[in-house]
């Protein structure tokens, strides 16, 4: 009895995997989000004994552009593939904001098949274009039977890593994701997927965020701290435009300047919502008792843009700070 392909369903957002330069050894200097999906599967016609295709152009962008728009879409767009009988998602995206997507995803999609992101750090122009390879194994990856129940899943030069440990660590190399707290959960070799790792914090159908019910999303944005710190005139700013929260990103294990600090103090008392989180790329923020105290909340783990991320779909559910302390803890 020969067994059937999986159906495997390839949603295109642009990126470098979709882009192109001058020239055929240019890696740099491209545009991205200029081919499109049925390009990207013609280039690897090998895709065609892993799984039968379909495709659909949700967006021809470079990442850098991505929004709230196109998240929401991409929910509504798995959501329907699934219905339909689909067996894993793949989604190709640039990988300036990959991380961010993958997490977002991770947190609001209800469903135990594989979402797979995957994307490529040099354009479908140049000799050697790792994104043919990358989306190959992305397929690779939605179609074998271990890939369920893991959450959002990135596939990046022969590396399985989770939505919510993957980092872009490097601006330029093929090797440009780490899992740098948790490490990989696996790796592919030729189409061949190993699994070695688990991360254990909840996701998909065990957190509270179903995306299917999202219709807008809560303004946050992100605020660097540094030496001499003025960005307490940015924090008022943005919190008279409409910013419900702020993520700060700040030094050490958290710390913020006196001069932004002090702003932040007035506006935690007006209702905005404070995330510590650090620029440094490994560890945990660790609050003291008086920034417990004051309502200041711990991004833990999580970097600055998925903090913010975090604290978006938190105030979807609630304002109160005990509950979205407990939301960074678990997700």
């Amino acid at each position: 009895m020969i067994k059937s392909k999986a159906k495997i369903a390839i949603l295109a957002t642009g990126g470098t995997i979709a882009g192109v330069a001058r020239s055929q050894i240019s890696s740099v200097g491209y545009t991205a989000g200029v081919v499109g999906v049925k390009e990207l599967i013609e280039a690897v016609p090998e895709i065609e004994n892993l799984a039968q295709i379909q495709t659909k152009q949700v967006a021809n962008i470079d990442s850098s552009n991505m929004n709230d728009e196109i998240w929401l879409k991409l929910i509504q767009e798995i959501n329907s593939c699934f219905k339909q009988g689909i067996d894993g998602v793949v989604i190709t995206h640039g990988t300036d904001t990959m991380e961010e997507t993958a997490y977002f995803l991770n947190l609001t999609l209800k469903h135990h098949k594989p979402v797979v992101l995957v994307g490529a750090m040099r354009p479908s122009s140049a000799r050697s274009a790792d994104g043919p390879k990358n989306l190959y194994n992305a397929i690779s990856l939605a179609t074998d039977k271990n890939a369920q129940g893991k959450g959002v899943m990135v596939v990046m030069n022969d590396k399985i890593l989770s939505a919510r440990a993957i980092v872009k660590t490097h601006t330029l190399n093929v090797d440009a994701f780490s899992s740098l707290n948790f490490g990989d959960l696996g790796y592919i070799v030729d189409g061949k997927c190993f699994f070695y790792n688990e991360i254990l914090k909840l996701h998909t159908k065990q957190t509270p965020f179903d995306g299917e019910k999202i219709k807008t999303l809560p303004k946050v944005d992100i605020l660097y701290t540094y030496s001499n710190d003025g960005s307490g005139v940015a924090a008022r700013a943005l919190f008279d435009n409409g910013a419900q929260g702020l993520v700060i990103a700040g030094s050490g294990a958290g710390n913020i300047h006196e001069n932004q600090k002090k702003v932040l103090k007035e506006l935690l008392k007006q209702g905005l919502k404070i995330v510590l989180s650090t620029r440094v790329a490994q560890g945990q923020v660790m609050l003291s008792e008086e920034d417990i105290k004051l309502g200041f909340i711990s991004a833990l783990d999580l970097n600055p843009q998925k903090a913010r991320i975090l604290l978006i779909l938190a105030l979807t559910q609630t304002k109160d700070i005990h509950t979205i302390r407990e939301f960074f803890q678990k997700y």
